[in-house]
């Protein structure tokens, strides 16, 4: 099964339901199948080849979202553009993915002016340099294309770039269709129903776009918020219906501070998920108690598209009413996800020994590309295995604990130290809005331990308070050795927290002082 296929048959048998609206248009299953196999027909009549690799550089849009199906069910390669990256990020990676094509929203002309330059097929949304983006629509031929073979890459999936340049985790139409049935079936808990529509509230590049194809299969419409806004995201479920959602816990901790966002307001939410960063037991139990009960979180890489574990809603409810360990866990593997922890030497180790997390299964990459060339690889392959860099114990009915990054972990006297530990003890004092722990280097530990605290607006949280909480709850060796009181963190481009930016800032004030 490829995803062209996939749109096809929903246009067939979904005709005139609405299948996609944002941004004051709107497209039907049968105008959605319609339009992306003329844009798929066209590109390719443009001179692009199947294989060719288009670089994608839009922001959420009703044409991102079929651009996006286009590409693949032309046999292309899709690789898209993070428009928060900076233009030198976008530069890397049309020059490792040897990009022959571009599509780009016109607002995006200046930052782009040297990707329309130097690609030779180029489309434009809007008015600018390239061919027409409508035009190519207008003119497509309706033909149907043919299906690709499961095994046929569809996509160049780069990782933000936290760790080193960007790399690209190459995805097939195998690997989407396996993260599309293991949404189904454990994230989503059954196929969506017609009266359930889902709202794109966070980019489609990313974790929302992972809903994309389990909606579509399904006939339910799909809502397109262009960007992060909490009163949008409000009105779409409380005035245009939405009932489901994924996002980063990033976005959970500002619906939490909204007055905007409550129980009442989202009672219409059937499910919450939340990815890409983990959220501290206490933010959970907010968001359960003041924004829906109906959580539910879900764990993946780059590399093995998600979902590779899920904490369900019951999961989460057997934690608030008592079992605190849940509200911990990562949650149990997917229907098709095999996942094992194992020792340096590749050795499964018992239940509750940490280790490093290994994943087997259709939602794994292929591999890297350019991997020949590159010494920078960072995760591996091994029989099928992947290698995924965080260090995790399983329990013994298959819960699965993610203790660190191994790169994260820090080493201090000779201990070990896993800054999720002690990020959600200071998460727990009152008046912590989010924090960030890292190891810098110390003359005379190796590494010492620092934590960044960021106040809730209008708390009086001070480092001492922090560091008295911090004695009482953790092994003395834990502690951090300095707290710092912030008042923001610098983000990358998936919203998480940059701690690699954080640690050269601290490292660099350290030498400062020293000096």
């Amino acid at each position: 099964m490829d995803v062209g296929t996939l749109v096809s048959r929903a246009g067939a048998r979904f005709a005139d339901r609405v299948a996609v609206e944002g941004t004051g248009e709107q497209r039907t299953f049968r105008e959605l199948a319609d339009r992306v196999v003329r844009l798929a027909n066209a590109l390719l009549a443009l001179g692009l080849q199947p294989g060719d690799r288009v670089l994608d550089l839009q922001s959420n849009s009703v044409r991102s979202f079929e651009a996006d199906l286009a590409i693949r069910a032309a046999g292309l390669v899709r690789a898209a553009l993070n428009y928060r990256l900076h233009e030198t990020d976008w530069a890397r990676i049309a020059s490792d993915s040897g990009a022959r094509g571009l599509i780009y929203d016109a607002r995006f002309q200046e930052p782009a002016a040297d990707l329309i330059a130097d690609l030779p097929h180029v489309v434009v949304i809007g008015d600018g340099p390239g061919v027409p983006y409508e035009s190519l629509v207008d003119n497509g031929r309706a033909d149907l294309l043919p299906s690709r073979s499961p095994g046929t890459l569809c996509g160049l999936h780069y990782s933000s770039g936290t760790t080193g340049h960007p790399k690209g985790a190459q995805r097939t139409h195998r690997n989407w269709v396996a993260s599309m049935v293991n949404m189904t079936h454990d994230v989503l808990g059954g196929p969506p129903r017609p009266d359930e529509s889902y709202v794109h509230a966070g980019p489609i590049t990313h974790t929302s776009g992972l809903f994309v194809l389990p909606f579509l299969v399904a006939g339910a419409r799909q809502l397109i918020l262009p960007q992060w806004d909490e009163s949008a995201f409000v009105e779409a479920v409380a005035e245009r219906g939405a009932t489901h959602t994924a996002l980063v816990p990033t976005m959970v901790a500002r619906l939490i501070a909204s007055s905007e966002a409550t129980a009442e307001s989202l009672a219409g939410l059937r499910m919450l998920g939340y990815a890409g960063a983990p959220m501290t037991p206490e933010q959970m139990r907010r968001a359960h108690r003041e924004l829906t009960p109906n959580l539910v979180q879900y764990y993946g890489l780059v590399e093995a598209i998600p979902p590779v574990t899920i904490l369900d809603a019951a999961d989460h409810a057997r934690g608030i009413a008592g079992e605190t360990e849940l509200l911990s866990s990562a949650g149990r593997a997917a229907l098709g996800v095999e996942i094992a922890v194992v020792d340096e030497d590749g050795r499964r180790v018992v239940a509750g020994e940490v280790g490093e997390v290994i994943t087997r299964g259709d939602h794994v990459m292929s591999g890297y590309w350019n991997a020949e060339r590159r010494k920078d690889l960072g995760k591996s392959v091994v029989e099928g295995w992947l290698h995924t860099g965080d260090l995790g114990r399983l329990g013994p009915d298959g819960h699965l604990w993610l203790v660190d990054r191994k790169g994260d972990m820090i080493i201090s006297g000779g201990y070990n130290i896993y800054p999720r530990e002690v990020e959600e003890v200071i998460a727990q004092v009152p008046g912590v809005a989010e924090v960030a722990v890292l190891g810098i280097k110390d003359a005379d530990w190796g590494q010492r331990v620092v934590a960044l605290v960021r106040p809730v607006a209008g708390a009086e949280l001070t480092e001492e308070a922090v560091r008295a909480h911090c004695a009482e709850a953790m092994a003395s060796y834990k502690k951090p050795k300095d707290v710092h009181i912030v008042q923001g963190f610098p983000l990358n481009a998936t919203g998480k927290i940059a701690k690699k930016v954080l640690r050269a800032e601290l490292e660099a004030a350290s030498t400062e002082a020293l000096a």
